[in-house]
């Protein structure tokens, strides 16, 4: 067929001949494997794995990536074994195509799960070997150009998780023509009437550009060759997904995005990247903070250019790109432009060890992940393009997704850190764990021996890393913990009944774990403390002749000791602190969470036994609680000062701090550290002396 001898003269350029041999009797062997089979388009489906080896031929991949995409999809669809392919192929060809290979013969719930599990397959090989996800992605690329023989509802499915995992994929590993063409076509089916109307805008428009770009570029060349700089000057045209994405993310208007000029400039090294990019300052003024400087400090995916922002004629804004030939290999192709199978350890550079350090934490992120849709919920996190640079106190630069806080830069530097961080020092400054870093930050983690996770941090933290790793413990290392509370929950309610928990035989017990479903009697215990059994129904379903307690002993509430930990949590509505009336409220998938019994949340719950407990402080709880209070006062200079002053003198911290001014008042919201009642009530006593303070309370939401 033309495309088998396309593919084979398309290789010959840069493989041996040798080399097309074995290409040549993998495509007899695929085509003998297929025959008979058809795409929905009508086409032998063999022309489908000669699409995929020549997008992958375009990046110059190797012999065996080659072979394993035209034989990709035969184990999956033929009676063809990987044994089979192993001995006729190799057995890394065999492992490229098992890593492709979706697990057709397992059966699942629901597709998402099958979805989810064969996205983790996929990338548990992609781990050990990343020409499995280069294939995958070819193979995603070439379904994408011949999705209009599917039906619309199958169309938008699979564009959407083109977007959600198939492209930023290609993004994180650098290869820039098929993120973007993955984009484009997602865009396409997804969206399609928003798709037609930006072409025909987008048409419409560049016949009206060409002069002013016409201009901008003889400006450009003219100025650049006075300053003695051979260079390749080009204008870029915006990809439609990047037009949508920004008239969405910004609210611009579609006139507004288009406005905006692109233009590239190649230069023949990194000196003489900083001398275009002064020439161009000179001829445009630049906008501030509108420069980044990806060459000092490249991107993950080994992206390096220096982009700035200048006013061009007429006041447009002009996007420049400057970078060298080599690094316009990088950006166009990732790790495929020098091919990592093609090189030694001397050589092994910057962007493959890059790309292999992503992959470890891809590793890391799979063991901590027992449930498949979990891992590809934390897989989308780490794949959300946007990064911040944050320095260690040794000076070593990593790389995070935006938005990541001093949380996520502990468990990037180390699980153990992350474990037991307790605080950190951001720029030398004491700051919260939850501060979320900007580019340029230095942080330091301070840590103790004895510290845990808290179940809090799953709120802020922005990397999968990090949110997995906590999961992980809260879901393993603290077994041993939900059981005790889910104990002490189930003698509280068997008490209730006025039932002896300790006349309960084995031989109940048994009873009720067979009848449950569950491994153990501790792992039912723990699944009490964690909401998914209520205390009341295994207490009845334990109901026997027991013999009777007094009410007296019935009646004791379930101690809470403040160390707030796994399966017990502090509301953040209504914040409790030792001395407040507490109710416990048991939340599926959370445990227990500790309310004050005036909690809006509590009064506008059904009360029950079965997600109700009765609970009462601890003796000797020796840590603070967060407190939130409004405080009212006069708006003139320095109330805020003489306010947290006071605060500070009754040896409390605060945590956070928000203002509104309504004419001649102030409304000042703190959220502090309190160790109970009494402390919060010195508190508010020393603010009520300072004069211009009006009015304080206690804020529960």
């Amino acid at each position: 067929m033309p495309e088998a001898e396309q593919l084979f003269f398309e290789t010959s350029q840069y493989l041996k001949p040798e080399d097309i041999a074995l290409l040549k009797n993998a495509y007899t062997f695929g085509q003998g494997a297929h025959s008979g089979q058809f795409r929905k388009s009508g086409e032998p489906y063999i022309s489908h794995p000669l699409a995929v080896a020549r997008i992958l031929g375009t990046l110059h991949l190797d012999v065996p990536t080659l072979t394993a995409a035209l034989l990709h999809d035969v184990v999956e669809d033929t009676d063809i074994s990987k044994a089979e392919i192993s001995e006729r192929f190799g057995e890394p060809v065999a492992e490229l195509v098992d890593g492709v290979s979706k697990l057709a013969k397992i059966k699942f719930q629901t597709q998402e799960d099958a979805q989810a599990e064969n996205f983790r397959k996929m990338l548990l090989a992609m781990a050990r070997d990343v020409r499995v996800i280069l294939i995958k992605l070819a193979d995603r690329l070439h379904n994408m150009r011949t999705l209009e023989v599917m039906l619309p509802e199958k169309q938008r499915s699979i564009a959407r998780e083109t977007l959600e995992i198939y492209a930023p994929i290609a993004h994180r590993l650098g290869l820039n023509n098929i993120y973007q063409e993955l984009q484009e076509l997602g865009f396409r089916y997804s969206h399609p009437m928003r798709y037609k109307v930006l072409v025909k805008a987008t048409k419409a428009a560049r016949g009206n550009r060409r002069e002013v770009v016409g201009k901008i570029l003889e400006s450009i060349n003219q100025k650049l060759r006075e300053a003695g700089l051979d260079a390749e000057v080009t204008g870029r045209e915006k990809h439609l997904y990047s037009i949508y994405a920004k008239m969405q993310d910004k609210h611009l208007s579609f006139s507004e995005v288009l406005d905006i000029y692109g233009f590239r400039v190649i230069v023949k090294d990194i000196t003489a990247c900083y001398v275009a990019l002064g020439v161009l300052h000179g001829l445009y003024k630049p906008i501030p903070g509108k420069f980044k400087d990806y060459i000092a400090i490249p991107k993950n995916n080994g992206y390096q250019s220096l982009h700035s922002t200048l006013v061009g004629p007429f006041g447009l804004p002009i996007e420049v790109q400057i970078r060298t030939a080599e690094m316009h290999r990088i950006a166009e192709n990732g790790v495929a432009s020098h091919w990592l199978y093609k090189s030694s350890d001397n050589d092994f550079d910057d962007l493959h060890l890059k790309t292999s350090q992503w992959l470890q934490s891809l590793l890391d992120t799979l063991s901590g992940s027992t449930d498949s849709l979990e891992f590809l919920e934390h897989l989308k996190i780490d794949l959300f393009p946007g990064d911040v640079y944050v320095f260690t106190p040794q000076g070593k630069i990593l790389t995070l997704p935006r938005g990541s806080t001093a949380v996520d830069f502990a468990y990037a530097v180390h699980s153990d850190v992350g474990n037991c961080c307790v605080a950190a020092k951001i720029n030398g400054e004491n700051a919260p764990l939850r501060s979320i870093l900007k580019s340029g930050d230095r942080v330091e983690i301070v840590t103790a021996p004895y510290a845990r996770p808290n179940p809090a941090w799953l709120g802020y933290v922005a990397t999968g890393r990090a949110r997995s790793h906590i999961r992980y413990f809260l879901k393993n290392i603290q077994f041993d913990e939900s059981v005790k509370l889910g104990e002490r929950m189930l003698n509280q309610a068997l008490l209730s009944f006025n039932m002896n928990p300790d006349l309960i035989t084995e031989a109940q017990w048994e009873k009720l774990v067979r009848d449950s479903g569950v491994k153990s009697k501790q792992t039912l215990l723990a699944e009490m403390a964690l909401g998914k059994q209520f205390p009341a129904v295994v207490a009845k379903r334990l109901t026997m002749p027991l013999e009777s307690v007094s009410s007296e002993q019935a009646a004791g509430p379930i101690p809470i000791l403040g160390t707030e930990g796994l399966t017990v949590q502090f509301a953040k509505c209504c914040r409790p602190i030792p001395g407040d009336h507490i109710i416990g409220m048991i939340k599926k998938d959370h445990g227990l969470i500790i309310h004050t019994h005036d909690c809006p949340v509590v009064a506008n719950s059904q009360k029950s036994a079965e997600n109700f407990l009765d609970v009462a402080w601890g003796k000797d709880i020796s840590r603070t609680f967060e407190v939130c209070i409004r405080v009212t006062g006069e708006n003139k200079q320095g109330v805020l000062a003489r306010v947290a002053a006071e605060i500070a003198k009754a040896e409390s911290n605060i945590d956070d701090i928000a203002m509104e001014t309504d004419g001649d008042y102030t409304r000042m919201h703190f959220i502090l550290q309190v160790n109970n009642r009494q402390h919060l009530a010195q508190i508010i006593r020393g603010l009520r002396q300072i004069k211009d303070v009006a009015k304080i309370s206690r804020i529960k939401d």
